[in-house]
Order: structure tokens, then C-alpha cells, then sequence
């Protein structure tokens, strides 16, 4: 007896023809987020390159230090909140030598770590005319290797060896004249060409220069308005930005250990907190993670001052750093940005409903989908289920399925036009009480 599966009833032999198929279930759903970009200068690492790396990583072996090494605390910062940071070490200095004879030992890469770097050979007491040769990091050993011939020695995660010279024995032999170079602007410009192929939400910069500070906002300005690429950078003390897209620390806080993080460096956590806040989550008065106080404290008055300049400040709060409000740098307001989006809470709704339907339209529609009224009803059905979700997760209300999508066919054949109608959820932020004595 004939079997298989079936599109039309048109089968000629008997037989029994079945189709598998799975419960229809919505296509896409609401992206993940807590993915930062930074670029700092750093003392070891691969140079003019992204490195990805994920919260809880060992990186000791990739930045040259443990994240508890204050030569990490921006990586550390960041870390605390975001899943993933895009770090992009921007310096390329000189590389730490040391030479045994016609040996060679060169560090790995270039930066001011490779000076704590050492080299010890000494003789294996249980084979004759084979040495051991250990790499050495501050002290610590990160690597033995047991050699009969200076061609057996193998490169590590911290030494490229070379020549062709004879092994001798040797207590310590350092590495010195590793540096880490200095950094211009042209270097930023081109993390910026690296990093805008990358999928992130958030981007810190550490820098206090006012000129690398208006590249970057114009930066994020065109990813956001010409791009379609919704993200936001976080800069310190650039209100002027007057824009979603840019987030403007003014001050910074003080760490349970009395580590002092400036406004600048403040930003590392901002733009990690910021990343990993899901739609149907707030900033507003959540705690900087380990502060204990901020670096510079402000009257009320200057408080709504900053607030009504689009500044992200924080303010002590029994014993803790509190965000005071979760903003943007946005205040010239316009009947199409109206108050609503200098709140990050509903920009981080908007932008993932942007980012979302574009990758839901190029993964299961673009170019696979006839532009029929069946097709754009598969789209607009799609549409529909990720705002329900969006719905039920408190980041959109008042949604209404049957109206609040309508695609119709565009000008050209291909073409299709959506018009959404969402209401983004804010947090509560102010409560007035009147309190009625009898």
C-alpha cells in the first residue's frame, strides 16, 4: 500500500497519505537583550578587534587580568547588569621582549601587561638533557612546557617563542618594554566601523571629550533614523544631545569598598543596566549594584533641574546609589515624540517592536511570502501574536488585535504597508496622596 504526504487530494494509488504538522505557534517572539559595545584602552587583549565576552567568563587569559583587577573595573561594571559585552581595545603599543641567548620570548600581545610576564628554565630532574621551561605571570605559573630543543617550544596564550638557539637554565628572566600606545581619535572611528555590523542594544562611552562625544550621538542618530537600528549610547555629561537615542550620566557613585566610579565611568553600568532591562521594566529607583553612595550629591532643586534637562543622575537613598529616574536625553518635544519617549522605559518598547518585526519580516517573510491578501494576512497575524505577548508581559496595554494592525499593499508590487497602533506601559513614578484627617 502507497504512503507519503499530501498538498491536493490528486493521489492514484490507494494508500494512506499523512502530513505532520506542528500547532501553529507564533514565528518570532521578543528578542533578548543585554548586549553592550565599549571601547577602552587596555593593558593586553587582541587589539582593533571585538571581543565577545559573556558575564561570568574567565577573561584572564583574553584582557590579561581577572575581573576583579581594578585594570577591569569598566569590564566589571558593565558586566554586573549586561549579558554580553562587544569590548573593542582600541590602543596597540609595544609588545614585552626578553631574549636567552639566541632565544627569544615576546609577549602575545602588546600593553604594559607583558612587563609582568616571566620566563624560568630549569633542568628535569627525571630526563636527561630535557628542560622545563614555565611561563610565569606575575608569579603565578599559566604555563609548562618539557622541552629537549628550543624547535619543541610551543607558543601560549602569553609567549610566542623564538630562535633556534640553545636551552639554558635561567631562575627568571622578565619581559619589559611592553606599552600600551596612545589613542587618537581616528582609532574611535574605527571601532565605530567595526561595531556598527554588530547586533547590540547599548553602548557605553568612557571618553570626556566633547568632540569623540558629538561622534558618537551622531553615530547613534543615524543607526537609529537612517538604519532603522534601534540603539541607544550612553555618554556622560551630554545633554545637549537632546535625542532618544542618547543617554547622559552626571554623576557617578561609591562602591561598598570606597572605589569611586566617576560619571564617565558610570556609564558602563548604566549602558549594561539599560541592555539587560526587559520592556515591562523600569530603571527608576533601582540600586547601582554595590553602591553605597554617589560621588556627588545634589539639592531637590538641582535634582529637577537635571531631570528637566534630560540627565540620568543618581542620589542617595539609605545607603544605597538609586537611579532617580530612567531618561533620556530628550526634552524638545513634538507632536510625534511627545513626552512619552524621553522615558527609556517605552523607548526600549518602541525599539524592541522595531528590531523584533524587522527580524521576524527578513527571517520567515521577506522574499518567501507572496504579497497577496492571504500573505499579508500570514504577516499581519504574525504581528498580532508578538504584541499580544507584548501584552501579556505589562510592556504594551489597551492593545486591540482586530485594529490595531492593518497591512495593506504598497505602490510597488512587493511592497507592503503596516500601520501599528501600540501604547506603551511607564512605570509608576509619582503618587499623589490626600490623606483626610477626621
Amino acid at each position: 500500500m502507497a504512503g507519503g504526504t499530501w498538498t491536493t487530494q490528486n493521489k492514484v494509488r490507494p494508500g494512506v497519505y499523512i502530513n505532520f504538522e506542528s500547532e501553529p505557534r507564533p514565528l518570532g517572539s521578543v528578542g533578548e537583550r543585554g548586549i553592550v559595545a565599549m571601547a577602552l584602552t587596555l593593558g593586553w587583549g587582541e587589539p582593533k578587534q571585538l571581543i565577545r565576552i559573556a558575564a561570568g567568563e574567565n577573561v584572564e587569559r583574553t584582557l590579561g587580568y581577572s575581573l576583579a583587577a581594578p585594570e577591569l573595573k569598566l569590564v566589571r561594571e558593565t558586566l554586573k547588569r549586561a549579558q554580553t559585552l562587544l569590548l573593542y581595545r582600541l590602543n596597540d603599543g609595544t609588545k614585552a621582549v626578553a631574549n636567552l641567548g639566541d632565544l627569544s620570548f615576546t609577549a602575545k600581545y602588546s600593553g604594559v601587561r607583558g612587563n609582568d610576564l616571566a620566563i624560568r628554565v630549569q633542568a628535569d630532574v627525571d630526563a636527561e638533557d630535557a628542560f622545563v621551561v614555565t611561563t610565569l605571570l606575575a608569579g603565578a605559573t599559566v604555563d609548562t612546557q618539557t622541552v629537549t630543543a628550543a624547535s619543541e617550544l610551543q607558543d601560549n596564550d602569553w609567549i610566542v617563542f623564538g630562535g633556534t638557539g640553545a636551552i639554558e637554565a635561567v631562575a627568571g628572566l622578565p619581559l619589559t618594554g611592553g606599552t600600551n600606545g596612545a589613542v587618537t581619535n581616528a582609532d574611535h572611528t574605527t571601532y565605530l566601523e567595526a561595531v556598527e555590523l554588530q547586533e547590540f542594544h547599548t553602548m557605553a562611552v568612557t571618553a570626556t571629550d566633547p568632540l569623540l562625544k558629538s561622534v558618537y550621538a551622531s553615530f547613534v542618530t543615524r543607526l537609529r533614523e537612517q538604519e532603522g537600528k534601534k540603539i541607544q549610547v550612553v555618554l556622560s555629561d551630554y545633554p545637549t544631545a537632546d535625542f532618544e537615542g542618547v543617554v547622559s550620566v552626571k554623576n557617578g557613585v561609591v562602591l561598598s569598598d570606597g572605589t569611586v566610579i566617576s560619571a564617565a565611568e558610570a556609564t558602563a553600568w548604566v549602558a549594561g543596566a539599560l541592555a539587560a532591562a526587559g520592556p515591562d521594566e523600569s530603571l527608576t529607583y533601582q540600586g547601582y549594584d554595590d553602591a553605597v553612595d554617589v560621588d556627588t550629591r545634589y539639592t531637590n532643586t538641582q535634582i529637577e533641574a537635571a531631570l528637566r534637562n534630560g540627565e540620568f543622575l543618581f542620589t542617595a537613598s539609605h545607603g544605597r546609589a538609586v537611579v532617580e529616574q530612567d531618561i533620556n536625553t530628550l526634552r524638545s518635544f513634538t507632536p510625534s515624540k511627545g513626552k512619552a519617549h524621553a522615558k527609556n522605559r517605552v523607548i526600549r518598547v518602541l525599539d524592541g517592536i522595531n528590531n523584533d518585526f524587522k527580524r521576524i519580516f527578513e527571517t520567515f517573510f521577506l522574499g518567501k511570502v507572496d504579497n497577496t491578501a492571504d500573505g499579508r494576512n500570514l504577516l499581519r497575524n504574525e504581528c498580532n501574536a508578538y504584541l499580544t505577548n507584548l501584552l501579556e508581559l505589562g510592556a504594551i496595554q489597551n492593545f486591540d488585535a482586530q485594529t490595531d494592525v492593518v497591512v495593506e499593499p504598497g505602490v510597488d508590487s512587493d511592497a507592503v504597508v503596516m500601520t501599528v497602533y501600540v501604547q506603551p506601559v511607564d512605570a509608576v513614578e509619582k503618587i499623589y496622596m490626600k490623606v483626610q484627617v477626621r
